[in-house]
């Protein structure tokens, strides 16, 4: 047996490879559906809940979540390495860690959203919102956010099936959200002396419901995927070095072109996620109707996912990103010179925005098994963890980035924090908070579209090609084992 060889036989049974079917499509949309509960309960009221909660200053919520996503950088890439280098399990690689992580994540999310400290000095509660969220974010959602994106490389190695995988992953992301924000609002916010405010016990008991179903989620997902493509890593003498890994990722066009194209269009992503409490709070001043405007922003998804695997077969993953990148650049700007004070005519236009945005991000996770096949490819290894952990960081600073610039941005129009205090905004930073949700998103996707245009290499013509090639690879391999 060939010692270099780096794709073995799956199992030692073929009859225990099950063929791959609705039911791996259906348990990994369930291991997004775990991730985006405490995920998207982060990304939509953490901003929020310690400015209007906890008092925080938006400025130093920003400056938090940017710092925690530069740290990211070490723990994502490392903890991707660690997991390509070590042994599997009896399940596989990356399932294993579904088990190991899913309650320490869910209780960090429910510390993130308590409110103990509320009536403390400036000092503890800034010092408690430091803590909670990096144990959240930077250990534990680092731990199971990367082994389950691995994952999706190895349930299958044909295209059309990680295609669907990608767009059920997006699924799970948006019936997480639907829960998320499109109930939570309902419960997590009230109405007092005509103003709309958001409740910090209810917030706190909402986190942890969504850490039960989180939980739940995860098992599902370990119970119904398997893992069917098996690469024991080489031998540590034969293998490249760490270093030498990374200079590969950073030569990897395929991976920096997606990386700067996805970086661009998540911030526009999430800063619309964050700036949507703000804008209906505030602009609109009806904080409830958050819950319309984000179904709203979800339906496309819904809509898309029957079409979005076809779409891609057909068309090719990065000629369907830039059409829908362009319709999203076009939807924002028709909204910000209308200017409406209508919600729901914003919604509207909001509905078209997302659609496009959503033709993107759908695939995009079949983006990153194209990019996993290509960097196998030029240098004979597969690093598939490491790998996703280095566009996984990169998500992650998009958020960061995301989550500063809505905290700083908020900080320059001068919005004023407003926890136990009936403050009614002023009208230039009314404009100001319309501005980031319409303005900004249109540049960020414009920037975006032509990352992925003139830097992103992987065509639907290039994508095919590589495929066969690594088909015929592992073949020879498994007929040398």
């Amino acid at each position: 047996m060939s010692t270099t060889a780096a794709h073995v036989p799956a199992q030692s049974s073929a009859a225990r490879t099950r063929p791959f079917g609705w039911r791996d499509k259906i348990g990994y949309m369930f291991g997004d559906f775990g991730n985006d509960f405490t995920f998207i309960l982060q990304s939509t009221f953490f901003l929020i809940f310690y400015t209007n909660v906890m008092g925080i200053n938006a400025a130093h919520v920003g400056t938090l979540l940017f710092a925690a996503r530069i740290l990211d950088a070490f723990t994502d890439v490392g903890a991707g390495r660690l997991i390509d280098v070590l042994k599997p399990g009896r399940s596989g690689r990356f399932k294993p860690w579904l088990l190991r992580i899913m309650i320490p994540v869910s209780g960090a999310a429910f510390l993130m959203f308590s409110p103990f400290l509320q009536d403390g000095s400036y000092g503890m509660r800034l010092g408690w919102m430091i803590f909670t969220y990096f144990l959240w974010g930077t250990v534990f959602y680092t731990l199971i956010n990367i082994p389950y994106g691995s994952m999706a490389s190895v349930i299958s190695n044909k295209a059309e099936h990680r295609a669907s995988l990608s767009v059920f992953r997006s699924l799970g992301a948006t019936l997480a959200n639907l829960a998320i924000s499109v109930v939570l609002p309902l419960v997590v916010f009230v109405q007092i002396n005509g103003q709309s405010e958001l409740s910090g016990t209810r917030m706190m008991l909402a986190a942890a419901g969504c850490g039960i179903l989180a939980v739940l989620c995860y098992l599902l997902c370990f119970v119904n995927v398997q893992e069917r493509v098996h690469t024991a890593p080489k031998p540590k003498g034969e293998r490249m070095g760490f270093a030498q890994t990374m200079g590969t990722l950073v030569t990897n066009r395929a991976l920096t072109g997606l990386v700067t194209s996805s970086l661009f269009m998540l911030v526009a992503f999430m800063t619309l996620g964050t700036i949507m409490p703000y804008l209906f709070n505030e602009y609109f001043n009806n904080g409830q109707l958050l819950s319309a405007v984000n179904f709203v922003g979800l339906a496309p998804t819904l809509l898309l996912v029957p079409f979005a695997s076809k779409l891609a077969k057909t068309f090719g993953k990065k000629e369907v990103g830039v059409t829908g990148l362009a319709v999203g650049i076009a939807a924002a700007l028709v909204m910000y010179f209308l200017r409406t004070d209508s919600p729901y005519v914003f919604m509207g236009g909001y509905a078209v925005l997302m659609f496009g945005l959503m033709a993107l991000n759908i695939l995009i996770w079949a983006f990153i098994t194209d990019v996993i096949d290509y960097q196998e490819i030029r240098t004979g290894e597969r690093n598939d963890a490491t790998v996703y952990a280095t566009y996984s960081w990169a998500r992650k600073l998009g958020q960061a980035v995301a989550g500063g610039l809505t905290g700083w941005a908020l900080g320059w129009i001068g919005y004023e924090s407003t926890a136990g205090e009936n403050i009614v905004q002023a009208d230039q930073v009314l404009d100001g908070i319309y501005n980031l949700a319409t303005l900004l998103p249109a540049a960020l996707l414009l920037v975006s579209a032509l990352a992925l245009i003139f830097w992103y290499p992987l065509s639907k013509k290039r994508v095919d090609a590589n495929i066969a090639t690594l088909e015929q690879k592992h073949a020879a391999e498994e007929a040398q084992a």
